[in-house]
């Protein structure tokens, strides 16, 4: 296999593994993102963020074991949060409801 016909297995892989991670968050979490509540909708297109990172680092890493992949993923998360604490402390409006409510 080519470096191209890598390439673009990466990217079809990339594509389909966020595709399917999605659609089933956004089953779930659709009224948050389509809410008025902005820290709610924040929360959502963060979470759609990280699912994108996941799956990236998934069809990136196909030759790593899935032990080494998580500890990549959560070498980052850990990081960022170093980085970004006030992204972990989003206040929650309680006067909306929860889409699962």
């Amino acid at each position: 296999m080519g470096k191209s016909d890598k390439t673009e297995a990466t990217i079809e892989n990339r594509v389909y593994l966020f595709e399917s991670l999605a659609a089933a968050f956004l089953e779930k979490a659709s009224a948050d993102l389509a809410g008025k509540n902005p820290a709610r909708r924040a929360r959502v297109i963060r979470a759609l963020a990280d699912l994108a990172f996941v799956s990236c680092a998934v069809a990136d890493t196909s030759e790593l074991s899935p032990k080494a992949v998580r500890k990549k993923v959560m070498n980052a998360v850990e990081l960022e949060e170093l980085l970004e604490p006030e992204a972990a402390s989003l206040d929650d409006d309680e006067d909306e409801p929860h889409a699962e409510d």
